[in-house]
């Protein structure tokens, strides 16, 4: 078993030992001999690829006709329900609000966002760049929530927005905007919060001031059925690399991703290259075969086992939303939670073991405690969304994957609220407080939309999950 560590040391745990027969530099003596300097270089490649190779395979399956949900490019799909445990399209969805999504392609040119007034209720529409940064975030915290219309450009334009209509620029010409829109009960999202959904659009500049028909989505045969990380973990690397290699002639990296280019392209990973596995020998290739898995199994063991936890829960101080050259927890978020937010806009503690250190099971019954007055602090709402070890919502009786300060708490005498997580209901009395567990293991995330200083700074965290006697 790995020893607990921050994201930041991700690359060196999984670039621990090559093997037994191992050589330094591109002169192996022999086909016994693993090239430990190509063996490192893959995995720093795989670590700064991954998130663009998962971001490209989410898009196509967003955009596929054979997806029942498929749409074209540049045009919103609107998740007006919340997910279940059949939902495996993205790992950690919530189920606070209606998702409002989009692939952009801004290769032809830019698109007007277009938001509705929403009359104050919470909502953020954030927009990604290829590599997983967030640009932008058009919404209640930055921009209000009055009606408002905003100009995509990719990196090529130089045109000038039109007057009033704010200019959002993306490097990269692939986008994803994951808007979400609060939602307080299924009531609340069908009365209100799809009637909001409609009003989202996408439009080409090109075509702005006219009538409008968005295009229809096209067919992606190529694709598996699996979710994205499924697909990516089960491609041969040289496919992963290959597909890594077409990706940056489209998507260029930024200057500040030089000098790691230059390191990879010593292996043949360059923007339009092509990754030959016969240029290294037997035992290498062996080696390069192992890195997909040896990456899963690294980045699980970092979100199940982080360090530095705050009463057994991992207050995620590492780069989030918007990385730099922080490659390694840009890779760990893309597995683990691709789409998340900048922590102003969200913040996402998460849990996998109970007080004692041991990790949550369902075969133990399980407290959350808060004091009168020492709830989530969020300045929009809060509230813990249950997972299986994968990332994904667990079936249970009641239908229920998340609960928080919109889900009619019941409050103790004393003010003070409990949390009941466990496998079996806790009696009528408490049905109210009760987040389903699954029969075997599994993490609760914390989520805080629109974090107050106090959770921003991490002098507040949340109270530990007791094993119940």
């Amino acid at each position: 078993m790995l020893k607990r560590f921050p994201f930041l040391i991700l690359l060196l745990v999984f670039m621990v030992s090559c093997g037994k027969n191992a050589s330094k530099g591109s002169g192996a003596s022999s086909s016994k001999d693993i090239d430990i300097t190509a063996i490192q270089t893959a995995k720093e490649a795989y670590i700064f690829a991954f998130p663009l190779v998962v971001m490209d395979i989410t898009a196509r399956k967003m955009t596929d006709a054979n997806n029942k949900d498929g749409v074209a490019k540049n045009v919103f799909f609107h998740k007006s329900y919340f997910p279940d445990e059949t939902f495996r399209d993205v790992v950690r969805p919530n189920a606070d609000t209606y998702y409002s999504s989009a692939s952009l392609d801004l290769s032809n040119g830019p698109v007007v966002l277009s938001v509705p007034d929403t009359k104050g209720r919470y909502y953020m529409v954030p927009i990604l760049d290829a590599y997983t940064n967030v640009i932008e975030t058009p919404g209640s915290r930055t921009t209000g929530t009055k009606a408002n219309n905003f100009l995509i450009t990719g990196p090529g334009w130089e045109g000038t927005a039109p007057s009033g209509m704010k200019q959002i620029k993306l490097p990269t010409n692939m986008g994803w905007i994951i808007g979400r829109t609060q939602v307080n009960s299924v009531e609340d999202g069908e009365k209100v919060v799809i009637p909001l959904q409609k009003q989202y659009k996408l439009t080409p500049l090109s075509a702005w001031g006219t009538v409008y028909t968005p295009p229809k989505p096209t067919p992606d045969n190529g694709l598996s059925k699996d979710d994205p990380n499924t697909i990516i973990e089960a491609m041969p690397i040289d496919s992963f690399f290959n597909y890594f290699n077409a990706l940056m002639a489209k998507y260029p990296p930024t200057a500040a991703d030089q000098p790691a280019l230059k390191k990879f392209a010593s292996i043949g990973l360059t923007p339009g290259g092509k990754f030959k596995m016969d240029s290294f020998n037997e035992a290498t290739q062996e080696a390069l075969k192992k890195i997909p898995v040896e990456f899963v199994t690294t980045a699980k063991e970092a979100i199940e086992h982080p360090s530095g936890l705050v009463n057994g829960w991992n207050l995620v101080k590492n780069s989030i939303g918007t990385y730099g050259t922080d490659y390694a927890s840009r890779a760990i978020v893309a597995y683990g939670g691709l789409g998340a937010n900048q922590r102003e806009d969200a913040a996402y503690p998460s849990a996998a073991v109970d007080a004692d250190g041991n990790r949550l099971n369902g075969a133990n019954k399980y407290v959350i405690h808060f004091e009168k007055g020492k709830t989530p602090p969020a300045r929009a709402f809060w509230s813990f969304t249950m997972y299986d070890p994968d990332g994904y919502m667990v079936a249970n009786p009641i239908h229920r994957n998340t609960i928080g300060d919109r889900s009619n708490l019941i409050v103790n005498a004393d003010g003070s609220i409990d949390i009941y997580v466990q496998h079996t209901s806790p009696g009528k009395d408490k049905d109210r407080n009760w987040l389903p567990a699954p029969v075997g293991d599994f993490n609760v995330l914390l989520r805080v939309y629109f974090p107050k200083p106090e959770m921003l700074n991490f002098t507040w965290a949340p109270p530990a999950v007791v094993k119940m006697k």
